[in-house]
């Protein structure tokens, strides 16, 4: 078991915590990262997290690697002295959660990755066990696979993008099946199914797969993503 590991970083970032802060672990809803990279290169990858509610807050990353995979496990260094949130609204219960901040989308750059010949790493994030939008966290979050990283010593390819996490499913108005990474907490971002007849299960679904160029357009775009599983 290697998630015991993603940890290490939080706990050291605890360490130097003064008294007011508390680190709070990071869900992440949506990851995007290059399918193929060079060896020992660093590279970026594309994250959507959910920020704590109410509180003023700073975000670490918290990437780790070993010999066969790529950890990420981010978290925020909380400052709960005094709430951000504005008030509930008229008629709201006492009960009721404040709407979560906005999702952050953001770019955390990767480590670099030693290989002597073409292989693969794993890609993992924190993302949380319960389903999506479950206020109170009860289960909280456990290391989950969003999909792999090729590297290779030449050569590799820089236009197709691996691509995993929660996502809302959208038919618009001209019947056009369209995922929103990140689900009903998405930033507005959009991509076209490349297999438009394959949306059974989606809404809210954990999906992998990657983003790609097709030559006939679909749905009038031709870049498009093609969804490899859901779970």
């Amino acid at each position: 078991m290697r998630m015991p590991h993603a940890y290490v970083a939080m706990a050291v970032a605890c360490a130097a915590c003064g008294p007011d802060t508390v680190v709070e672990p990071a869900t992440v809803q949506w990851l995007e990262w290059p399918a193929e990279i060079l060896v020992a290169t660093p590279f970026e990858a594309r994250l959507f997290l959910l920020p704590p509610v109410c509180f003023e807050h700073s975000f670490r990353p918290g990437v780790t690697r070993d010999d066969s995979a790529v950890t990420i496990a981010p978290y925020y260094l909380v400052h709960p002295h005094e709430p951000v949130c504005p008030p509930l609204s008229p008629g709201a219960s006492p009960g009721t959660p404040p709407l979560p901040s906005p999702v952050r989308d953001t770019l955390v750059t990767m480590p670099r990755l030693s290989a002597t010949s073409s292989r693969s790493f794993e890609m993992r994030a924190t993302a949380t066990v319960d389903p999506p939008y479950t206020f109170p966290l009860r289960g909280g979050l456990r290391v989950r696979s969003f999909g792999e990283v090729i590297v290779r010593p030449s050569d590799p390819d820089t236009v197709r993008r691996n691509a995993g996490g929660r996502v809302a499913l959208r038919i618009d108005d001209q019947g056009c099946a369209r995922i929103q990474p990140g689900g009903l907490l998405s930033t507005g971002l959009e991509y076209v199914l490349e297999d438009q007849a394959d949306t059974t299960g989606l809404m809210l679904a954990f999906v992998h797969g990657y983003l790609h160029d097709v030559t006939t357009p679909v749905c009038g775009e031709t870049r498009v993503f093609h969804l490899e599983s859901r779970n």
